[in-house]
């Protein structure tokens, strides 16, 4: 499913303070920097970091009574080579701690440098260890103080050694020279071969004419079609700034025509539609209601970017016929916000986001090891315990702590740990999504990835015992307190698996999908679907757990405990069956373990409406073809393609992971879902793959391909600009793959004519988003934070060279140190310049791209 190889680990920090008497004022005066020292050392892959702790207050910094606290991508660190003044050491997930080692110490005035080394390079800014936090002891051991750092910095990634991950690393590094070379393969074309819509309709005829459309054109919708006569007349007045009538009445004059019929496109007719734009007016006709909606998302489309930025209340349409229906009824986003939270109002913006590009599911991620963010009735510690992160004292304690940068203090302002949907908040979402023609998919994932709900239902337990209440206290309890097992997770917990040998965890299991299934029912809906999860159960989960010892022994075809989750999968989905209820999950639910540790499709649920999602393409590589041909349906997620979390590149400051490689809007668009090897050539550290003797898909197995889904993971996502900039224009090209008919290039087989087809139709797409549809979501919707890519650009003998990765892009330039505006020189063709230019692109909307700096002189 996500970040398999963020493995462990962490990053070292500073230190400060001094004993019983340190105060908050003293404290607040510790200055720390972070620095990458180099990922080229003598251990492979791994690298070297340093704090500087400078003290500007008055009192000495001693060996005793405090502790620096913060978080980071975790990653194993290394024990040191020379003496150091503290020690750094990993607790649990991402979060470490800093202890001053026998003689340290820093008096007023001094500064001190602590080195550090491990594993798993760094070349983001978004690595940087961040949250930090001192915590201060009495005499007696006892925390008397919590501060937290507010002078930090963190130096900037600026050599060769900082941004590739070792000598093994093969992928260039980011620069304005690169990226120019990059765009060469790019051209600019006429507005007129822009694609008319996004994603591409099967079929679509342009005709002689225009048709005025205006507010003397009424609305005219057929039976159960109200909700999307409403939903345009809505988006119609946004653009023209007046309001359309509706009528659920024929047509008596030119208007705009809702109805349903028969339509089949493409061999298709669920949510296929026909769109006519013609003197008669406009007309669409759809197999079922989701077909109309989607019918009036590409009428909106047609619409002019220039009326998007500048509302009139008449507009020119050209006239048009279209006919459309999608390559795969799943299309689906996956949005993570349990690692950090994201609000109700920017999950509706999502919504009708996805709604716009056609996206019809959308998988909500609201439990996880770093928070639970859905109220449950009857277990009021999901939430109040679940949802919200702070300092304590161990990880041992029924508290959740500091993740991701999340500090020390619970629901602090401008920090994303804490957080949850109260019931009529996802009831909410629920009918707005429905509205959109949005399935909403809830889901637990079980047997890991489960910490906060384990620390919630131990704080239940706790308070019941307390109570003298035993028996109501074990209802729910989903550990076995008696299980010794030693495990890390890929996200480095120590504590995130369930028993699975306890009936009370599938009773918190059955409590909880039937709480979800109430609110669906109060939302006028039926919940039918649900995500099981399943994945990344660590190794050695357990192996010394009584109970699960007593679980083998009385079933000893289990044989070993790495066996146990797919016996847990098995029983949890009898009762789900039970609820009528379609199972989805990471591709470990249908997966066994070999003898040796390697997963192999497992049979035993082919047929029962198990649905696995296929993350990994790039260290199983052929997984997603095995799973397709054992006979499983299967929702492809490939990580190559469509983690949205996942970097562009890499340069330090573009913000993401990089475990799985670099994503960016073309791998997004340039994916063939029926031979996976035709889009992805290389693995994370850029050393080509190897696919002779892996499985192909069959062509009767095609058919157990039900659609696609991209990801959103936030551990490095931070509020809702964050994650507006990681997903578009990202899933631009992922509804081009999800809706599209199938592209000629995907069953070209011989590479380089391949690659000559892919880079043709990428060039228009690339194109349609530099001129159209950018400027088009700054105001769409009250306008969304998308990334504009920097221009590339290279100087030869004194003359400026630029170009945009999107054509249409329009690069301005100052050569008098200032940052370029939209007033700024235009670039138009190659200039004469001297000294140090700053470059930017900018869309039609104003919206503009880092600036690019390069120099006369100087090479970046």
């Amino acid at each position: 499913m996500r970040n398999f190889f963020c493995l462990t680990a962490f990053f070292a920090v500073l230190l400060l303070l001094n004993g019983c008497k340190s105060s908050e004022k003293e404290a607040g005066k510790i200055a720390v920097s972070w620095e990458l020292v180099s990922n080229f050392t003598d251990v492979e892959g791994g690298f070297e970091a340093r704090f500087i702790l400078k003290n500007h207050g008055e009192s000495a910094l001693t060996d005793k009574n405090w502790a620096l606290f913060f978080n980071m991508s975790p990653r194993p660190i290394l024990a040191s080579k020379t003496p150091q003044p503290a020690t750094v050491q990993h607790i649990n997930g991402d979060w470490y701690k800093m202890t001053p080692n026998t003689g340290f110490a820093l008096a007023a005035g001094d500064s001190t440098e602590v080195r550090y080394a491990g594993t798993e390079a760094i070349i983001k800014n978004t690595d940087s260890p961040l949250g930090l936090y001192f915590v201060f002891y009495d005499q007696d051991g006892k925390e008397e103080n919590i501060v937290q750092v507010t002078e930090y910095t963190v130096v900037p990634f600026a050599k060769k050694e900082q941004q590739l991950r070792g000598k093994n690393d093969l992928m260039p590094l980011q620069t304005a020279a690169k990226r120019y070379q990059d765009n060469l393969a790019l051209s600019l074309i006429d507005a007129s071969q822009l694609q008319k819509i996004i994603p591409s309709p099967v079929k679509i005829t342009a005709g002689t004419g225009t048709f005025s459309l205006d507010n003397k054109l009424s609305i005219y919708y057929g039976a159960g079609l109200e909700n999307e006569a409403k939903l345009l007349s809505q988006k119609l007045k946004v653009l023209t700034g007046t309001d359309f009538t509706i009528k659920n009445t024929a047509p008596s004059e030119k208007g705009i025509v809702l109805k349903t019929g028969p339509v089949s496109v493409n061999g298709i007719a669920k949510e296929a539609y026909k769109l006519s734009i013609d003197g008669n007016g406009i007309a669409i006709t759809g197999s079922d209601a989701a077909g109309v909606f989607y019918g009036t998302q590409s009428l909106l489309a047609l619409i002019p970017t220039a009326t998007y930025l500048k509302p009139a209340a008449a507009v020119a349409l050209n006239y048009v016929q279209v006919e459309d229906a999608p390559r795969f009824h799943f299309r689906s986003l996956h949005v993570d916000v349990s690692r950090n939270f994201q609000t109700k109002e920017t999950i509706l913006r999502i919504l009708d986001l996805l709604a716009t590009y056609k996206v019809n599911h959308f998988l909500f991620y609201t439990t996880e090891d770093e928070g639970w963010r859905l109220e449950i009735d009857g277990l009021p510690e999901l939430t109040k315990v679940g949802a919200q992160r702070e300092h304590t004292t161990g990880k041992e304690t029924s508290v959740l702590h500091p993740s991701y940068g999340s500090g020390p203090k619970a629901y602090e302002e401008g920090k994303y740990g804490s957080g949850f949907y109260t019931k009529a908040d996802f009831i909410e979402i629920l009918k707005y999504a429905n509205e959109r023609h949005i399935k909403v998919i809830p889901e637990l994932n079980f047997p890991g990835h489960a910490r906060a709900a384990i620390k919630a239902m131990e704080a239940r337990y706790e308070r019941l015992m307390k109570e003298g209440k035993e028996a109501e206290a074990n209802e729910y309890r989903l550990i076995d307190p008696a299980d010794k097992s030693v495990y890390l997770s890929a996200q480095a917990y120590t504590d995130n698996v369930v028993s699975v040998a306890k009936e009370s965890t599938y009773h918190f299991y059955e409590k909880v999908v039937d709480e979800i299934t109430k609110m669906y029912a109060e939302a006028g809906l039926k919940l039918d679907v649900f995500h099981a999860g399943g994945d990344e159960v660590a190794e050695g989960a357990w192996t010394k757990s009584p109970l699960a010892a007593q679980l083998l022994k009385e079933n000893p075809a289990i044989k070993d405990p790495k066996n146990l989750q797919t016996y847990f999968f098995g029983r949890l989905l009898k009762r789900l069956e039970k609820r009528n209820l379609e199972i989805h999950g990471w591709e470990e639910v249908a997966l066994n373990k070999s003898a040796d540790g390697k997963y192999i499709p497992n049979p035993e649920f082919v047929g029962r409406k198990v649905v696995p999602y296929i993350w990994n393409n790039i260290y199983d590589l052929d997984l997603g073809n095995r799973l397709a041909n054992a006979g499983y349906p299967v929702v492809l997620c490939n990580v190559t393609n469509f983690y949205f979390d996942l970097a562009y590149n890499n340069d330090p400051q573009e913000p993401g992971l990089y475990w799985g490689g670099f994503v960016d809007t073309r791998a997004n668009w340039a994916f063939a879902p029926f031979d996976m090897f035709k889009t992805t050539y290389k693995t994370s550290m850029g050393k080509p793959l190897v696919f002779t003797g892996l499985e192909k898909m069959k062509p009767e197995a095609r058919k157990n391909v039900i659609g696609l889904e991209a990801q959103l993971w936030s551990e490095t996502v931070k509020g809702r600009d964050m994650l507006e900039y990681y997903t578009l224009p990202k899933l631009l090209g992922f509804v081009e793959s999800a809706w599209a008919a199938e592209r000629p290039w995907e069953t070209i087989e011989n590479r380089d004519a391949r690659e000559k087809a892919i880079q043709s139709g990428w060039n228009v797409f690339a194109n349609t988003l530099g001129q159209k549809d950018l400027p088009r979501l700054a105001v769409l919707n009250g306008g969304y934070n998308y990334r504009i890519p920097m221009p590339g650009a290279i100087l030869e003998n004194g003359t400026l060279k630029a170009n945009s990765e999107y054509p249409g892009l329009a690069i301005r330039y100052t050569t008098d140190g200032s940052e370029p505006t939209a007033q700024s020189t235009l670039y138009t063709a190659p200039v004469a310049v001297s000294g140090s230019i700053k470059l930017k692109s900018f869309d039609a909307a104003g919206r503009s791209s880092r600036t690019v700096v390069v120099t006369v002189g100087k090479t970046d």
